[in-house]
């Protein structure tokens, strides 16, 4: 019981003492940190008015669905919905398309980023510092309900805006040169295998005539050609249509008030960093020349 009760006192004390020296340590020296504190304000102030202010514009998006509209309009089979919007695979597939490097490619050529950024074509790692400030300025992320942003941030309202609207329409313009490599190959292939049943079909009604078994078998065999040439048409259509991979809810409109910097942030920032180093170099510095 002394035990505890030693402990308490000793704590107490401790406490006392710790406060006895906080508050000496600031009557001795608050002059000098009111001093540091209000400089430090004053620089902060004055180089935060020499950032160039930001603006921001952001435009938004729905991905469609990812399986091909000639599919769900022509093919009674088929179940979707054209009017569906994507699942969380074409929210997916959408931003992998967005933060593509064939997109960051297009926009710094078509806006001529590498002047605008300021960075000299002589520079030897230009494309590495011009990737690193376009990632800086521009930012794709999903949304709750399964649509993309695209945010970007430039001193010109206007430029902003149109980097955002630019990258919206070019997503279609992407998706449509994915879409319709694949169906190039998906037609090639249709159609020789159109042109090789119906090489099959004839080469079978040239024979045993008079069959039913050939002619049951022929029967079935254009059927079978028919379906085929319905799937080569729809893949035609693919190959040579140019659709929309997307509904635009916003599109990027100029800011009329910058996003940043919080000039008020960078003040209280720079003051309050000013006054632990102070604070810092005090108790570290103090008494050595005090022993001195």
């Amino acid at each position: 019981m002394n035990q505890e009760n030693n402990k308490r006192e000793a704590v107490a004390f401790d406490a006392q003492a710790v406060n006895t020296a906080t508050g000496a340590f600031f009557k001795r020296w608050w002059k000098l940190l009111v001093v540091v504190f209000v400089v430090a304000a004053i620089v902060s102030a004055v180089a935060a008015m020499f950032i160039k202010p930001l603006y921001l514009s952001t435009g938004v998006m729905m991905p469609t669905n990812s399986n091909r509209l000639t599919k769900a309009i022509m093919d009674y089979h088929y179940s979707m919905d054209f009017m569906d919007y994507g699942a969380e695979d074409d929210c997916e597939y959408a931003v992998q398309v967005l933060t593509s490097k064939q997109m960051e490619l297009a926009v710094c050529e078509h806006f001529n980023l590498m002047e605008h950024y300021a960075i000299k074509p002589t520079a030897k790692y230009k494309m590495n510092d011009l990737s690193k400030r376009y990632k800086r300025y521009v930012n794709v992320k999903r949304t709750d309900y399964l649509g993309v942003q695209i945010s970007v941030h430039d001193q010109d309202p206007q430029m902003a805006a149109d980097i955002v609207n630019y990258i919206l329409d070019k997503y279609d313009t992407l998706c449509h040169q994915i879409h319709h490599d694949r169906a190039v190959d998906a037609s090639d292939i249709m159609n020789a295998a159109c042109v090789a049943a119906e090489a099959e079909i004839d080469s079978l009604a040239a024979t045993s005539k008079g069959s039913a078994w050939k002619d049951y078998l022929v029967r079935r065999k254009c059927k079978k050609l028919a379906e085929m040439q319905a799937r080569a048409v729809q893949t035609s259509v693919d190959k040579d249509m140019e659709i929309h991979y997307r509904y635009v809810v916003d599109r990027g409109v100029p800011a009329d008030k910058k996003d940043r910097p919080k000039r008020a942030l960078i003040v209280l920032g720079g003051s309050l960093g000013a006054l632990l180093v102070c604070i810092f170099g005090l108790l570290v510095f103090a008494p050595l020349k005090e022993e001195e």
